[in-house]
């Protein structure tokens, strides 16, 4: 390359000096600065922390597909709600494991007064009165099939089974619950909800609508947890496809969204968050609903299961997965992470 002449050579320079006026590394200089523009942050109140239940005294029941995550016996479940309260936590999401010989094809224990999640409700409650509780509304922990709707002529029947959440949603919220959580994807629950609410006078008992709920392979630990993996069972299906969502379509969500927003829904869901960052975004833009989104229990699981194979830093990968989540658009994050993201904003 031939020398350039003494004569260009501040011309050159000056070319580089106005080229480099914009050097954005500037605020990435120092962590002060970094985190006094950082456009995404996290708050404790930011996070729901799902909450399995299960029957008996002292039980803490370590669920092998998700490390460090528990079922908790109700004494011992109303010490992990004080303390998630006391850490800054302010909304969990209530699960049960029902007794297999209380299922059946209508899901009738779900409405029993006396029943697992009713007294899980009222021990929360009474543990913590000013936590924000919602409860899991659908039948797949009732089921004899492991379905979320109630199985007839070799299939779930869709319009069978909202009937049947309208008994389940009035008996949460005359337990006490604030918002309930239809998780099940049938066409008009969230109507039937609201029109079941309101004719018990629970008129300010609100719904969380899994809006885009799909039929994803994350959620297997989850089942594990509950024992609600879908049964074998002839001429009845083993997955839930025919009313969970094809993970292929994003389009088909928007009208989820319309839908559920003009039936009565308070709060919006994306399920899983991790895989459908997209869609998370494409509901916040659609509307001006707060817009909810669940790590589910496999993103939890590989998360640390990379973590114990060395292959990535936990609490770096958990921080940057909820980060993204929440600058998606998602204004709640369901995450069994809940403990760990709290101590470590409190760090």
């Amino acid at each position: 390359m031939p020398a350039l002449r003494p004569g260009l050579l501040p011309i050159f320079a000056l070319k580089i000096s106005l080229f480099m006026l914009h050097r954005p590394r500037r605020l990435r200089h120092s962590p002060a600065l970094r985190h006094l523009v950082a456009e995404t942050q996290l708050h404790p109140a930011d996070f729901i922390a799902p909450l399995f239940a299960v029957e008996g005294k002292q039980e803490k029941q370590a669920i092998p597909s998700m490390p460090g995550y528990y079922r908790y016996s109700l004494d011992l479940l109303a010490a992990e709600v004080k303390d998630l309260y006391q850490k800054g936590c302010r909304a969990v999401l209530l699960f049960v494991k029902v007794d297999p010989t209380l299922k059946d094809n209508a899901g009738t224990e779900a409405w029993n007064k006396q029943g697992l999640m009713q007294r899980a409700i009222r021990c929360i409650k009474e543990a913590v009165p000013e936590m924000h509780l919602m409860t899991d509304v659908a039948l797949d922990p009732y089921s004899i099939y492991g379905q979320d709707g109630i199985v007839q002529n070799g299939g779930v029947d869709n319009d069978a089974t909202p009937e049947a959440l309208s008994h389940m949603g009035p008996s949460h919220a005359e337990a006490g619950a604030d918002m309930l959580a239809p998780s099940d994807m049938m066409d008009g629950r969230v109507a039937s909800l609201r029109h079941a609410l309101d004719a018990h006078n629970f008129t300010h008992t609100g719904i969380m609508s899994y809006t885009s709920k799909y039929a994803s392979c994350f959620y297997g630990p989850f089942r594990d947890a509950l024992a609600s993996t879908p049964v074998a069972q002839k001429n009845i299906p083993t997955d839930k496809k025919s009313y969970q969502m094809d993970p292929a379509n994003g389009r088909e969500a928007r009208r989820e969204t319309a839908l559920d927003e003009a039936e009565g829904a308070d709060m919006l869901m994306v399920k899983p968050a991790g895989a459908y960052l997209d869609i998370i975004a494409q509901t916040r833009a659609q509307t001006p609903l707060p817009v909810a989104a669940y790590q589910v229990s496999g993103e939890y699981a590989m998360i640390k299961a990379a973590a114990e194979k060395g292959w990535l830093e936990e609490e770096a990968a958990l921080q940057e997965s909820l980060l993204a989540i929440r600058r998606a658009g998602a204004d709640l994050i369901a995450t069994y992470f809940v403990h760990d993201i709290l101590r470590l904003l409190q760090a």
